[in-house]
């Protein structure tokens, strides 16, 4: 009796371990936000608005997402503009000297109920221009961190000065490791393939009439939300990295990811 109390208890041990093993595994999303679509892999547009000091890295980074088997990522004329407005559909990336702000790069992404609806990936050359940042491994990371969050994806790690994880989804004080933290790794696309496992009856993404299914003010779609005092209210901050939350109503959010210059 009690050998079977023990196969029994094994038995349901494992099958508890199949259950929970992908969430272990990866566990890195934001809410469950996603882009919707109706069939996977979907591609979806990164804006280039940025200047041939970034263009490489914007290339890799999209290059190194690319390789996920549920997303793409193409490369298309920018639409962002000098303040770099946000494009329903799309992600668009951008760089400027946005000022001594504090913030070295900042993702904003707009969402209607679960769904994604349009996204920003800035970088503040403000910093970049210093001897500090004026580096490829950094360029490397805040790119591809800023474009992953527009997918949904969250950080994995956000201590400072721990062993990194080999992912750019790592905040570090030593982006060039080792392990370097300078692209995504195996855990980053597992995650999006956990993120993408459904699909939609609608898409949200690109120029689709259905791309706005929750019907986003105009003035939340089109506005330019670039100030601190704009980003709502803060759902964490290590002093490092920080999460804000601005609700408008009705479902429509803006999520605000801020990596602050040391």
């Amino acid at each position: 009796m009690r050998m079977v109390r023990t196969v029994v208890l094994s038995l349901g041990l494992l099958l508890l371990s199949a259950v929970l093993l992908p969430r272990v595994l990866a566990n890195h999303s934001w809410g469950g936000y996603h882009w919707a679509r109706t069939a996977n892999p979907f591609t979806l547009k990164l804006g280039d608005n940025v200047s041939s000091a970034w263009k490489a890295y914007l290339s890799e980074a999209s290059t190194d997402w690319s390789v996920s088997s549920v997303l793409d990522t193409t490369i298309v004329a920018g639409n962002g503009g000098k303040n770099c407005k946000a494009t329903a559909g799309r992600i668009e990336v951008c760089n400027r000297k946005y000022g001594n702000n504090g913030w070295l790069g900042l993702a904003q992404v707009w969402v209607s109920s679960t769904h994604i609806t349009q996204a920003l990936a800035k970088m503040n050359d403000t910093y970049f221009t210093t001897n500090t940042y004026n580096k490829p491994e950094w360029r490397r990371l805040v790119m591809c961190q800023e474009i992953a969050h527009g997918f949904g994806l969250d950080h994995q790690d956000e201590a400072f000065d721990n062993t990194n994880l080999g992912t750019c989804m790592d905040y570090t004080s030593n982006p060039l490791g080792p392990p370097s933290n300078e692209h995504p790794n195996a855990h980053d696309y597992e995650e999006l393939e956990i993120i993408y496992a459904h699909l939609d009856a609608i898409t949200t993404v690109g120029q689709s009439t259905a791309r706005n299914p929750g019907n986003m003010p105009e003035w939340v779609a089109a506005g330019e939300f670039g100030n601190a005092s704009d980003w709502g209210k803060e759902i964490r901050n290590n002093g490092k990295v920080a999460l804000y939350e601005r609700d408008f109503g009705g479902g429509n959010k803006l999520f605000s990811f801020v990596i602050f210059a040391r």
